[in-house]
């Protein structure tokens, strides 16, 4: 039997006061799903999702009782959160499907551990650990976690059929914990789908790929999304530009100590290209901050490797910083992933600029408008011409000349 009542968020007093109050009385939880996955693979457990024989009605009351907050946060599908010393636990009803459309269920609550496992998406996500610690596995999640076997419960089609963004589950949870090569019977359901993935809301399918991309090693499983036709169906921007460039990305990221960057990673596999970018962006619905970074890498000029410092402290005053960030670090990735002496020799050309470029702090332009009123300008449009034509010469001139002579430099564009 495997146990985890050793693990230190097992023990946590809230969980416990939890636990608790859901088994008294005839009644029976089971910690469920992400926290038991990751524990038993050592990764870092965050939400605790807890699954009880309790209808909601009961888990409420049980709650008041205990003066424990109680939220109906989904209650229709038998969800109700419960937060004990300030900490938040979904707890959710037993529950068969009763009829599904590919995104919305009609369920029915019930007590039987068994129907409510086989109603999940994959094995490693149907593992219950209860009271005692001990690890309840009915649908063989503990094999597929060992092997790193990312494998759907049952038949394939019929899981994907209940929820088509199960397919996007399908690779994400391989690009975070499968080894090898993707479940045959999955990925060939995958491909069978791949279609009905336009039914699903932009906001599901980005958020998915998005945590998909945040992996640490994202490119196998793109290569499997790109194979079984489900990448160009969410993402067709990538079809024609291709996804080589993630692998000498991820080496960089690895040897230089960069965070997985979902953004970067995004960049790296789309065209350059500001008005289609920019059409993925509204397709997909991205954030206001993830659309600013993705046009401001596709307006970012190109980089030499030979480039000045002085050169590039002028480019990132005009262009802005994060765009040409972006692109240095993947010239950077490309560079390494070359194995020629001219190609070490870009890596290490790239490598000051890009240490030039995150280290910059955009210097403020001495002169203002109020400057230019008080010396004498009627207000209007040329007191913005004289700026920018001063602040131009300010740049090119790598940010040197002082105010005093900028305030000089006013007399000659005084009308006759």
């Amino acid at each position: 039997m495997t146990n985890l009542s050793a693990q230190p968020w097992f023990n946590e007093p809230s969980l416990r006061k939890v636990l608790a109050l859901l088994n008294e009385d005839g009644g029976e939880a089971r910690i469920v799903g992400g926290a038991v996955r990751n524990s038993l693979m050592g990764h870092a457990v965050g939400d605790i999702d807890i699954a009880t024989t309790l209808v909601p009605a009961e888990v409420m009351a049980r709650a008041e009782k205990a003066a424990v907050k109680a939220i109906p946060t989904g209650i229709d599908h038998g969800t109700v959160t419960l937060v004990a010393d300030g900490k938040p636990f979904e707890v959710t009803t037993l529950r068969r499907d009763l009829a599904t459309d590919g995104r919305h269920a009609e369920v029915a609550f019930g007590a039987d551990w068994n129907e409510d496992a086989q109603r999940r998406d994959l094995t490693m996500n149907a593992l219950y650990v209860g009271a005692d610690g001990e690890v309840v596995d009915l649908v063989g999640g503990l094999d597929d976690i060992g092997a790193g076997n990312i494998r759907f419960i049952g038949d394939a089609d019929a899981r994907i059929a209940e929820d088509y963004l199960r397919v996007l589950r399908f690779f994400r949870f391989f690009a975070w914990y499968g080894s090898g090569r993707p479940d045959a019977a999955g990925l060939k359901a995958c491909a069978r789908a791949r279609d009905r993935l336009g039914q699903l809301s932009a906001e599901r399918v980005w958020a998915e790929m998005k945590k998909l991309l945040g992996a640490r090693d994202p490119g196998r499983a793109l290569l499997w999304m790109r194979q079984s036709g489900v990448l160009t169906a969410i993402l067709p921007e990538t079809e024609k530009w291709g996804i080589d460039s993630i692998a000498p990305l991820v080496a960089c990221e690895e040897a230089l100590g960069w965070s997985p960057d979902p953004m970067l990673r995004l960049s790296a596999i789309v065209p350059r290209d500001a008005d289609r970018l920019a059409a993925m962006a509204r397709r997909l619905r991205l954030s206001n901050a993830e659309t600013a970074t993705l046009d401001g890498f596709a307006k970012a000029p190109d980089i030499a490797d030979d480039m000045k410092e002085a050169a590039l402290d002028r480019l990132l005053y005009r262009e802005g910083r994060d765009g040409i960030v972006s692109r240095l670090k993947l010239a950077l990735s490309s560079a390494r992933g070359g194995t020629g002496s001219a190609d070490m020799e870009k890596v290490g050309r790239y490598s000051r600029l890009l240490k030039r470029a995150e280290g910059f702090e955009r210097p403020g332009f001495p002169l203002s408008g109020a400057d230019l009123l008080e010396a004498g300008f009627a207000a209007g449009p040329k007191v913005g011409a004289v700026l920018k034509a001063l602040e131009s010469e300010w740049v090119d001139k790598n940010f040197s000349i002082d105010r005093a002579k900028l305030i000089a430099r006013l007399e000659d564009f005084r009308e006759e």
